[in-house]
C-alpha cells in the first residue's frame, strides 16, 4: 500500500481541491500576503474612491497636523494628507512594480531558453554578458541606466525608470530559466519535435516555455517586490518618481527629512507602506514557489 503521507500523495489531494482552498489550507501565511496584495490592488485601482482626500490639495492651514479623526496619518510640510497620498502612492508602486516586473522577467526568460536551447556559442556569450551584469548591484545599475536615458514621463509615470528597474532583473530571470530548460531540451519529446521538423522559435515557445512556467511565476513575484523598493530608492534619491506625483519613496525625501523631528508621521507610514508591500509579495513568493514543488509536504 502506498504511503498516505507520501509527497506525492499530497500533491494529488491538492490538485484536486480548488487551487485557493489548497493554497490556503497548506500555505497560511502566503495566504496573508496575498489578502494584503489584494487590498493593496484594491486601493490602487480605486484610489478616487478610497482616499477621503485629494493627495495634491496644498493646505497651509493645516501644515505638519499630527494624526487624527480628519487625518487618520497627519498631514505633511504641505498640508497634504499623508493617508491620501500613501493610498495614490499604492498605484504607482504597483504600476512601476508589476510594468518593470514584466518587462525585466519577460525578456530575461527569453534569453534564458534561447542561450540555453542553442548552447554552444551562443549560450556562452549571453552568460558572459549576463555575468558582467550581475557583477553591478542592483541599486548601481538602476542608478547608471537612469543617468542615461534620463527621464521620459508619461501619464504620471516615469516610462525610463520602468526601464532602469527591468534592466537589473534580466540577468536573474535569465539564469533560472536557462536552468529549467537545460533539464528538459534533451527530453524525448523534444527530440521528437524537432524531428518532426518544428522550427526553433516553435519548440521554444510552444513546447520548453510552458515547463519553465513555475520558477517564472515564482521569480516574477519575487521581482514585483524588489521593484518596489527599487523605485523608492530612486525616488528618494531624487531619479524616479518626481513631484505632485503620489509616490512613498519620494514622500520620504525632501522636506520630509526637514521636519522628521517633530512630523515623524511623516516618513513614518510611508515607510510602514513600503515595508508591508514588499514582505507581502516575499511572503507570497516564497509560498508559492512551495506551493508549486510537488514534493512539498503538509
Amino acid at each position: 500500500m502506498t504511503d498516505a503521507a507520501s509527497p506525492d500523495i499530497d500533491f494529488r489531494e491538492r490538485k484536486a481541491q480548488h487551487p485557493i482552498i489548497a493554497f490556503a489550507r497548506t500555505q497560511p501565511t502566503g495566504m496573508i500576503g496575498l489578502v494584503f496584495i489584494i487590498v493593496l490592488f484594491i486601493a490602487g485601482l480605486f484610489s478616487e474612491f478610497v482616499a477621503p482626500y485629494d493627495p495634491l490639495e496644498i493646505d497651509y492651514a493645516s501644515m505638519l497636523a499630527a494624526p487624527s479623526w480628519d487625518h487618520w496619518m497627519g498631514t505633511d510640510a504641505f498640508g497634504r494628507d499623508v493617508f491620501s497620498r500613501i493610498i495614490f502612492g499604492a498605484r504607482t508602486a504597483l504600476a512601476v512594480g508589476f510594468l518593470s516586473s514584466m518587462l525585466g522577467s519577460g525578456i530575461g526568460a527569453v534569453i534564458g531558453m534561447v542561450s540555453a536551447y542553442f548552447g554552444g556559442r551562443i549560450d556562452m556569450a549571453i552568460e558572459r554578458f549576463m555575468d558582467v551584469l550581475l557583477s553591478f548591484p542592483i541599486i548601481v545599475l538602476a542608478l547608471a541606466v537612469v543617468a542615461v536615458l534620463g527621464k521620459f514621463p508619461v501619464g504620471g509615470l516615469d516610462l525610463n525608470l520602468i526601464v532602469a528597474i527591468a534592466i537589473p532583473m534580466i540577468p536573474k530571470i535569465a539564469r533560472v530559466v536557462r536552468s529549467a530548460t537545460l533539464a528538459i531540451r534533451g527530453l524525448p519529446y523534444i527530440d521528437a519535435a524537432r524531428a518532426a521538423g518544428y522550427s526553433n522559435v516553435r519548440i521554444i515557445f510552444r513546447h520548453i516555455a510552458p515547463n519553465v512556467v513555475a520558477p517564472f511565476l515564482i521569480m516574477f513575484t519575487a521581482f514585483i517586490a524588489q521593484a518596489i523598493l527599487l523605485e523608492a530608492s530612486l525616488s528618494f534619491l531624487g531619479l524616479g518618481v518626481t513631484e505632485p506625483t503620489a509616490a512613498w519613496g519620494l514622500m520620504l525625501s525632501g522636506t520630509s527629512q526637514d521636519f522628521y523631528s517633530q512630523a515623524p508621521w511623516i516618513i513614518l507610514f510611508p515607510g510602514i507602506a513600503i515595508s508591508m508591500a514588499v514582505f507581502a509579495f516575499n511572503l507570497f513568493g516564497d509560498a508559492l514557489r512551495d506551493y508549486l514543488d510537488p514534493r512539498f509536504k503538509v
